[in-house]
This record gives structure tokens, C-alpha cells and sequence, in this order.
């Protein structure tokens, strides 16, 4: 993957880490002293080769200046389609008291979904 890409383009944990370090200018050997890491893991980690603890994941994201979800996560991959987010921004004007009935309904529709994905048998084919 070209690391010029867009970050609205779906990239891999090692592409964002290439592309983070560059960023802010870091060499490997840099990166990995300031989060007290081993340069050959900062490698491994690049290369896709190996996979970080929590523990290094957090040291990366304060050096790299990012929450932990910028740094694992594609841009949207975990926040709300178009769709939801514009109806979400329209909550946020709502008052205290709007907000709270809209968790609710929220709550018992996520607990009704789960319900039934809990009590609805699995299908086979015949």
C-alpha cells in the first residue's frame, strides 16, 4: 500500500505506523527509544511481521500523539455511518432530559436486537 494514501482509504496497522512515524519525523530508532521499545520490534511491527502488547500500543500512541483507536483503527471503522452521525449531532442540542429518553429507547432497542439474535435458534440447511 502506497504510504501517501489518504486516511479515508481502509489501511493496515503497519501503514499507519509507517505513516504516523514519518509525521512527526521519527526514525525507527527514534521511535523506538521515545516509547522505550526495541528498534527490531518497531521493525516487526512495520513489517507486519508481529502484532503489539496493549502495553507498547499505548506507549506508541504518546509518542505518536494519537488516541489508541486513531492509531488501530481505520478512520470510521468504529464510529457511526453517515446516517447516524448526523441524527447524533442532532442530539447533542438536545436538553438533559430529551438526551436521557433517547438512551433509553437507544438501550431497549440494542437489548431487544440482542434478545433475539440470543433467542432465535440458528438456521440449517436442509
Amino acid at each position: 500500500m502506497d504510504l501517501f494514501t489518504p486516511w479515508c482509504i481502509s489501511m493496515s496497522f503497519p501503514a499507519r505506523l509507517i505513516q504516523l512515524r514519518r509525521t512527526n519525523s521519527l526514525t525507527q530508532q527514534a521511535l523506538a527509544d521515545t516509547a522505550s521499545l526495541h528498534v527490531n520490534q518497531i521493525r516487526r511491527y512495520e513489517a507486519g511481521t508481529a502484532q503489539p502488547t496493549l502495553e507498547a500500543l499505548i506507549r506508541l500512541a504518546k509518542v505518536l500523539h494519537v488516541s489508541l483507536d486513531d492509531l488501530v483503527f481505520d478512520e470510521q471503522e468504529r464510529g457511526p455511518s453517515d446516517e447516524f452521525r448526523l441524527r447524533f449531532e442532532a442530539i447533542s442540542s438536545f436538553s438533559t432530559e430529551e438526551k436521557q429518553v433517547v438512551k433509553e429507547i437507544l438501550d431497549s432497542l440494542i437489548l431487544r436486537h440482542q434478545a433475539k439474535q440470543f433467542f432465535t435458534p440458528p438456521q440449517t440447511g436442509n
